[in-house]
């Protein structure tokens, strides 16, 4: 039986991957893909800097809900970043550094978890806060993996 299980969890970790290697028929639909999803990113997250950077009025629920889908959608992109996905504004940096760049991923999703937390606390300088600080982790990865 132990036998059995020394194989079972390195082949069923194999096969769940298997989806998110061929999801993507041509490397550039992993490359429309990840920018569709950050541009959704950048509307969504742009609401909310509005109401941080006071160009719009503080709605707790807005900023909620906005908070929400940019929690979500940060966790996207990641997938269409494999092997042979380069282009699109990518450096080549994203490739070389995968251990700096998966830290800013995960950095990017925590933040964004915080930022869902900091809009429901109905408090405005909480979300300016947090808002910052999610905005620092996108531009340090922009800075360190995007072409201009």
């Amino acid at each position: 039986m132990n036998r059995i299980a020394k194989f079972a969890v390195p082949i069923g970790a194999a096969v769940l991957a298997l989806p998110s290697l061929a999801q993507f028929a041509k490397p550039d639909d992993a490359v429309k893909y990840r920018q569709s999803a950050m541009f959704l990113q950048s509307q969504h997250f742009g609401r909310i800097g509005a109401m941080a950077s006071g160009r719009a009025p503080f709605d707790a629920a807005a900023a909620t809900a906005n908070a929400q889908v940019v929690a979500e959608l940060v966790r996207l992109p990641w997938a269409a970043f494999g092997a042979g996905t380069e282009g699109g504004k990518a450096k080549a940096e994203v490739w070389k550094e995968q251990v700096r760049f998966k830290e800013l991923g995960d950095q990017l999703i925590a933040d964004a978890d915080k930022l869902v937390a900091s809009a429901q606390s109905n408090n405005l300088d909480t979300l300016k806060a947090q808002f910052n600080a999610t905005a620092q982790t996108c531009k340090s990865c922009h800075d360190n993996f995007r072409s201009r």
